[in-house]
């Protein structure tokens, strides 16, 4: 005879206690213990099979095999393609475009590879009036409208499919835990019974996750490890472009970027996503300076823009876009120290354009090299890259991956770079000229104004 024991769980990190506190023990969060009832089913002896250890060389190779989804921006994040047997898990803010992109995907499905789009916040027709407005053909799409995990997980198996599409893992739930959909318990056991189809079966399984006001995703942190690829979609919802990146992903490189347009068909790949951050060549104004990132497997140009301003009166003020203002406060200090450039009368305002959030060092330079050009009133030559880490020394330190951002310039028909002295290349790709320095102060003198 099974008995009822009352456990006490956090709403806000999912730990467990056994009886009611003030203050979770496992987060610190106050009043976020939740009483959850369930039966204490009786516990039986299990025999335990003997695991044996290995060593990796008698493990045959495995291949892994990828199926393309057939949009080549979120293919790249993912590393190639959804690997079966994998889970996926993409969060964003509401309306940025987390349900287009995989009922796109879905509308894409091929006769060999079925693919079953489970909808808990939106109707069975409502999902058909989304995939006519996309254009896609509802034909090729199979939806399943329930919040039910194990009539998921049944309807999966009847139809056979090879891609299971979860809009979102908050509405889900099961049975056997009497507690509302969305709690950390609803999330943690629906999670669970999903990577336990997704193994068994290896089928590939994409969850849609909502964030919190902070931007992560809302539950248990737990459930960002439990998955094998976390995707989030940066920028507002109010711009055009939209910005999907992985955080985590153990088929594939972490930090991968993939870009895409919103239009009245959905979203749409952008095919030479550089040309979106930078200004055409006519438009160069004081202030702004073209830089190389390195996303993932490959580099990136974008546009750092910078505007100084007399103050009028009180503390100046500083305001970054894009950047870490505590990075642009230590660079503006670098640059009256060792540039003999100084600000600190001045409001400086800094933004990366199409909106990147820059958060490699790669960039220091070229931010350093916008203020001093707003600050002249010079525009920088429209074919002068820029990149390099600045140290508080003033010293230029090199990056990774160099090389490939310099190759990545010249493809995009820059003709001169700046660089660390360290990034300098033996051999320079054609039509461009690399000029290394190790100095800010050399650096700023290769500038108009001479940074003085």
């Amino acid at each position: 005879m099974s008995r009822t024991q009352t456990a006490y769980r956090c709403i806000e990190c999912g730990t467990t206690s056994l009886k009611w506190q003030g203050q979770c023990p496992g987060c610190g969060a106050w009043n976020s213990l939740q009483a959850e009832a369930g039966a204490a089913p009786a516990r039986t002896p299990r025999r335990r099979a003997a695991a044996l250890p290995r060593r990796l060389s008698e493990l045959p190779p495995v291949a892994v095999e990828r199926h393309p989804t057939g949009i080549g921006e979120l293919d790249r994040v993912l590393g190639g393609g959804l690997v079966p047997g994998s889970i996926i898990l993409v969060g964003g803010a509401p309306g940025i475009g987390k349900s287009t992109l995989l009922l796109q995907v879905a509308g894409r499905a091929r006769d060999d590879w079925p693919v079953l789009y489970v909808s808990g916040e939106e109707s069975a027709e409502q999902v058909a009036l989304r995939a006519r407005r996309l254009g896609l053909d509802p034909a090729a799409v199979t939806v399943l409208a329930t919040t039910d995990a194990d009539d998921v997980i049944a309807a999966a198996g009847e139809l056979g499919s090879a891609c299971l599409i979860i809009d979102s893992i908050q509405t889900l739930s099961v049975a056997d835990i009497p507690s509302a959909p969305g709690t950390p318990s609803q999330l943690r056991e629906s999670t669970a019974r999903l990577i336990q189809l997704a193994k068994t079966r290896g089928m590939a399984i994409v969850l849609i996750g909502h964030v919190t006001k902070e931007g992560v995703i809302a539950g248990p942190r737990m459930l960002e490890h439990m998955v094998d690829a976390v995707l989030y979609f940066e920028d507002e919802a109010s711009s055009r472009f939209r910005l999907l990146r992985s955080v985590k992903n153990r088929f594939g490189a972490a930090n991968e970027l993939g870009i895409f347009a919103m239009g009245e068909t959905g979203l749409r790949e952008v095919r030479n996503p550089s040309a979106i951050f930078l200004s055409a060549p006519a438009e160069r104004v004081a202030g702004a300076a073209v830089t190389v990132l390195h996303q993932g497997t490959r580099p990136l140009l974008v546009e750092v823009q910078a505007l100084t301003d007399r103050g009028g009166g009180g503390p100046s003020r500083r305001l970054a876009v894009g950047v870490d203002p505590n990075r642009l406060a230590l660079l503006l200090a670098v640059l009256h120290r060792h540039g003999g450039l100084r600000t600190h009368e001045d409001d400086v305002f800094v933004n990366v354009v199409g909106g990147v959030r820059i958060a490699e060092t790669a960039a220091d330079l070229a931010l350093l090299a916008a203020v001093a050009s707003s600050h002249h009133g010079e525009a920088l030559p429209a074919d002068v890259v820029v990149f390099g880490e600045v140290g508080l020394g003033g010293e230029i330190r090199p990056v990774a991956f160099g090389e490939e951002r310099i190759r990545e310039a010249a493809k995009l028909g820059f003709g001169r770079a700046i660089v660390p002295q360290g990034n300098r290349p033996r051999r320079p790709p054609a039509g461009i000229e690399v000029l290394g320095v190790s100095r800010l102060a050399e650096a700023l003198r290769l500038l108009p104004g001479g940074g003085a």
